[in-house]
């Protein structure tokens, strides 16, 4: 193992495109390049609360044992073979065109080669004001960077694609955020998330290129791009290339929402420069795991009263976000209608891997039959009717499937609703409870291997944002026991000794959590 500072680090991108090298940190356009020079700037007092374990022994990091190496991870030296840079990227934002965006607090700071040929990016999240910062000061709080430590890494563990977090660093300084815009701004401890990723690029680094113009950048970038991520794309053809790699990125991209849909989990603020070109969960800001299921929960208080991004839509603005890939990608090739004819499957495609997710969340397996999907319809019947909590409704479920009286079960069920079950609802439940059972007998399916699906679909464990909200608050008085628990149980999301272990953790959200701001609402402001 090589720490930090002794790594040799390469510098691919930035030697492979055209980038502003002045080292201004001045909000501006940076037209014709895709990317431009920057230093973090400097903390006063950095101080590490978090590190990854596994994911340092993975990049082959030690944990950083003086001063020199806990600063590069705060922005206050480098590594000398670091060329650190900003991205230069657009996008849509609640459906409507942005322009130029950026890294606006994020600098990469270089790329890591390990064996294998794997690459991973690693990038300061907060680490001061770059040219994309525009208004901003280009740092983050405490609260924010938190959530995207643990929420990263639990994602990971939960077999979600995601970018991942290394570290967090606080940095003894304040920072002014206005949580709510509403005219209260207060200070806030600042804090630097250090990110790792095989890329950190966006559906916006190409869409900038296509709106500017820039069509070799653009070229370049989408070539770049498919030899470096999608190997498997190859032949002299560049039209049959573009249109390859436009379908790996639907492929991947619905593959990460499925999960998501799985989970429970809404991003928050999909757009398109939210969007990685791996299909990687990225931008981790205002999200939430779901708590009560209610398909048009959205988290964020910038999305409402619309609800453009709530739970059950992130699909459907997936697809508008691919259609705005396929209109800067249409930028090299002539012919529109490819992309469009391909985007026509994305709608079936989506309701197969739906209902395939979601028959196996039942224990379940294989192609699911119209009886299996009208017992999925009845199912999110049930959920909102009942006030189940989406992830304690599949822990009770697996285990009321053994249990011979319909009266047994729901009792059980209960203990994963918000509400006491009303006999309306009991009834509900009775009638999807009889269908299921006569799907399973007539499926031959044994309860033992059902249990064994069910067990691998469903996490016991999700970082609820009350979890994140109390953590951030003891953080603040010093304490790191909430976190150090946080961490030991998202390793092990779907283990039934949670139960056993750290009980506290898996229970309903408290009632307190609904009402209190940065734990029930978020906003884009971090």
């Amino acid at each position: 193992m090589q720490n930090i500072l002794e790594i040799k680090f390469k510098n691919i991108f930035v030697e492979s495109f055209l980038g502003d090298h002045s080292l201004d940190s001045s909000s501006r356009e940076t037209l014709g390049v895709l990317y431009a020079k920057i230093n973090p700037t400097p903390v006063s007092g950095p101080v590490l609360l978090a590190w990854s374990s596994d994911l340092a022994s993975e990049l082959g990091m030690p944990f950083p044992k003086n001063p020199q190496e806990l600063g590069l991870f705060a922005g206050n030296n480098l590594n000398p073979s670091m060329i650190p840079y900003s991205a230069r990227y657009g996008g849509h934002q609640f459906g409507h065109w942005a322009g130029q965006l950026g890294d606006g607090r994020a600098i990469t700071l270089g790329e890591i080669h390990l064996a294998e040929k794997k690459i991973y990016e690693i990038q300061l999240k907060g680490a001061g004001v770059t040219p994309y910062s525009r208004r901003g000061d280009g740092r983050a709080v405490l609260r924010s960077s938190l959530r995207e430590f643990v929420m990263s890494e639990a994602m990971f563990y939960l077999n979600v694609p995601t970018t991942r977090a290394l570290c967090l660093v606080t940095t003894g300084d304040d920072v002014v955020r206005d949580m709510f815009y509403n005219g209260r701004p207060e200070y806030e401890p600042g804090a630097i998330v250090t990110r790792i990723a095989p890329s950190f690029l966006r559906f916006g680094n190409f869409e900038i290129l296509f709106a500017k113009g820039e069509i070799e950048n653009l070229k370049k970038l989408t070539m770049w791009t498919i030899d470096r991520f999608y190997p498997q794309i190859y032949g002299d053809n560049f039209e049959s290339k573009v249109f390859l790699f436009f379908k790996e990125v639907c492929e991947h991209s619905l593959l990460m929402v499925i999960e998501w849909l799985r989970v429970g989990f809404v991003h928050g603020v999909m757009n398109t420069d939210n969007m990685s070109i791996l299909g990687l969960t990225i931008d981790y800001g205002p999200f939430s795991m779901m708590d009560q299921y209610q398909e048009d929960f959205t988290p964020n208080t910038t999305d409402l009263p619309g609800r453009r991004y709530a739970f059950i839509k992130q699909p459907s603005i997936l697809f508008w976000n691919l259609q705005r890939l396929a209109t800067a990608l249409s930028g090299l090739v002539n012919a529109q209608n490819i992309f469009e004819n391909y985007l026509a499957n994305f709608e079936q495609n989506f309701l197969d891997q739906y209902y395939k997710m979601m028959s196996a969340k039942l224990g379940l397996r294989g192609q699911p039959s119209e009886e299996i999907i009208n017992l999925v319809q009845l199912l999110k019947e049930v959920l909102v009717l009942g006030h189940f909590d989406m992830t304690l409704f599949f822990v009770k479920f697996k285990s009321a499937i053994s249990e011979d009286k319909l009266e047994h079960k729901i009792k059980i069920l209960q203990e994963a609703s918000y509400l006491t079950i009303c006999p309306e609802v009991g009834e509900k439940i009775k009638f999807f409870f009889n269908l299921y059972t006569s799907i399973v007998t007539n499926s031959h399916l044994q309860i033992k291997d059902i249990e064994q699906v069910m067990s691998k679909e469903n996490p016991q464990f999700i970082p609820r944002n009350y979890l994140l909200h109390q953590c951030a608050q003891e953080l603040e008085r010093g304490d790191s026991s909430l976190l150090d628990r946080l961490m030991k149980a998202l390793k092990n999301p779907y283990s039934e000794g949670l139960q056993k272990d750290d009980p506290d953790l898996l229970k309903l959200a408290p009632d307190w959590a609904t009402r209190t701001p940065g734990c029930s609402t978020l906003s884009c402001s971090s």
